[in-house]
């Protein structure tokens, strides 16, 4: 449950307002029994942050240029499979729900911008006008970078931004920012210890409170 006042809001995207599972675990897969490690090794890393990242972890000793490569070939792979992709149940709906009220949002994601909007678009959860992608940021989460823009975007502090994460890179994130941040979805982590939960969007409200909006479901 979450009673929250804020001026914006941010979301990140996939396992927040998507649901990739099928394409990421496929992809992760490929590349796990190519290089000999585990996929869910891989995938307890790998979730919330950016392809490269994840590679260079895995691949430490390889040159940067073959990581590049190989993480180039995976964001391929996956922005054209978008098949089983589906929407966080209730979030294609909330979102709406905050654009008709006026609230600012922004998507803050460590995909690539090709990949964050076919995703977005084969879920049917509406793009925001603002959207900060890997291309964007220097640092990707865990580092604040995408969360501090996506505000500064919106034109506004972090510190008045509402933040969406189901990641434990990406609530660090969240956290690192300022942003008061809500866990969506089933994360047990050190990292999510106190923090408001919500297990979907459906049934969460948002109503205007004086120059803020409150957000309660």
């Amino acid at each position: 449950m979450i009673d929250i006042v804020a001026s914006g809001v941010l979301f990140d995207m996939d396992g927040t307002l998507v649901d990739s599972t099928s394409v990421v675990e496929g992809a992760w897969g490929r590349f796990g029994a190519a290089h000999d490690l585990a996929p869910s090794t891989i995938l307890a890393f790998s979730h919330g942050r950016q392809t490269i990242d994840t590679v260079a972890h895995f691949l430490p000793d390889l040159d940067p240029a073959e990581q590049r490569r190989l993480a180039d070939e995976l964001v391929a792979d996956e922005v054209e499979n978008t098949h089983g992709i589906v929407e966080v149940p209730g979030a294609a709906a909330f979102l709406q729900r905050l654009v008709d009220a006026g609230v600012p949002v922004a998507l803050v994601t460590s995909a690539p911008r090709d990949l964050a909007l076919n995703r977005m678009r084969a879920a049917g959860v509406t793009v925001p006008d603002v959207v900060v992608t890997s291309e964007d940021i220097e640092n990707g989460k865990p580092h604040p970078d995408g969360y501090l823009r996506g505000a500064e975007l919106l034109g506004l502090a972090a510190t008045d931004c509402l933040a969406f994460e189901d990641a434990p890179a990406g609530v660090e994130s969240a956290i690192a920012s300022g942003a008061t941040t809500v866990v969506v979805g089933t994360l047990e982590a050190e990292v999510t210890a106190g923090i408001p939960r919500v297990h979907g969007f459906d049934g969460v409200e948002v109503t205007p409170e004086g120059t803020a909006f409150r957000i309660r479901g």
